[in-house]
């Protein structure tokens, strides 16, 4: 811990060759990086339309729900620039481009980057995607925006990304795995290597937020916990399509999501968990008062949520998204 007084700006300045050590380890040079061309049929070669004819019949067979959850993914993925905007908008941050929180906010976005272009390829060679309506419905959410309810906290926004990038590895994986008995495999292998990229990138925010717990204990618990009071919500939250208004596209989103279990109320119970696990929150010291009543509310909170889960069915009512040909 440094001092019983640390400003934000002084540990986020202190952790910058962690940072730096986290970069080099948790982040992939372009030269050792997958690329969508390696996963999807290659136009240069004269065998490029068969492999688009047996992409196209192998995707002929993937369910409804697994569609929607693959287009709503994409989109979020899509949604790049505003994610990116969004952290250099955290108080604190130096906006030296030689920084390395700098350095780690380019690199982050230049994995991501390969996520939505993947995806988007693989559907729009899929053939059973309505390519206006999705593209649609990512600028809708490029240009309505967010609110992550961080406050620009650089502790808040660390907790929130954290569990993001944890549940959007959940939700890459669990879709890999349904293409693959649904028979693509080659869905399969790409989703899994976007899995793999956000399973790093939660490595490195979770340890962004145990390095801040040594200098700042009580300040990071207070904002663990007021972000779990809020809720975490989804980057995507303001999804929508054509016609609809904001909010309504997204539930749909995750009620296809829940029922073909790719991710559901007790993942986010999970994940809850595993940070309180990560962050060793039982046996912290050095907190304050307020502190101590905030660890005491996020320790009681996965049996909480444990609870409403079991009570929760999976939504039956099908909705006809917009996207889907």
């Amino acid at each position: 811990m440094i001092t019983a007084a640390t400003s934000r700006v002084e540990v986020i300045k202190w952790m910058e060759g962690f940072v730096g050590e986290k970069f080099t380890e948790l982040l992939k040079t372009v030269e050792e990086s997958w690329q969508p061309a390696d996963l999807l049929p290659d136009a240069t070669l004269e065998t490029f339309f068969e492999e688009v004819k047996d992409l196209r019949e192998r995707a002929r067979d993937l369910s409804y729900d697994l569609l929607a959850v693959l287009v709503g993914d994409t989109i979020t993925e899509e949604a790049l620039p505003s994610y990116e905007s969004w952290l250099m908008t955290i108080k604190g941050l130096p906006q030296d481009p030689d920084s390395p929180w700098m350095k780690w906010n380019r690199g982050w976005t230049a994995e991501e980057n390969r996520h939505g272009d993947a995806l988007n390829r693989y559907l729009y060679l899929s053939g059973r995607i309505n390519m206006r309506e999705m593209e649609a419905s990512t600028q809708y959410l490029l240009a309505d925006g967010f609110d992550l309810q961080t406050d620009m906290d650089p502790y808040r926004s660390f907790v929130y990304t954290s569990f993001q990038e944890t549940a959007t590895n959940i939700s890459h994986r669990r879709v890999a795995q349904i293409a693959k008995k649904q028979g693509d495999n080659v869905l399969a292998k790409l989703c899994g290597h976007v899995a793999a990229d956000e399973a790093r990138h939660a490595k490195a925010y979770k340890a962004f937020v145990s390095k801040i717990f040594e200098a700042d204990p009580s300040e990071m618990m207070l904002a663990f916990e007021d972000m779990m009071r809020k809720k975490i919500v989804m980057p995507a939250h303001y999804m929508r399509e054509l016609g609809v208004d904001i909010g309504k596209t997204f539930g749909h989103f995750t009620d296809a999501a829940q029922r073909i279990g790719v991710y559901t109320s007790a993942d986010y119970t999970d994940i809850l968990q595993g940070l309180i696990d990560e962050w060793k929150i039982e046996t912290l010291t050095d907190l304050n008062e307020q502190g101590e009543r905030a660890r005491d509310y996020v320790l009681g909170l996965p049996a909480r949520f444990k609870r409403v889960a079991e009570r929760m069915k999976a939504p039956s009512l099908e909705y006809k998204f917009r996207w889907i040909a």
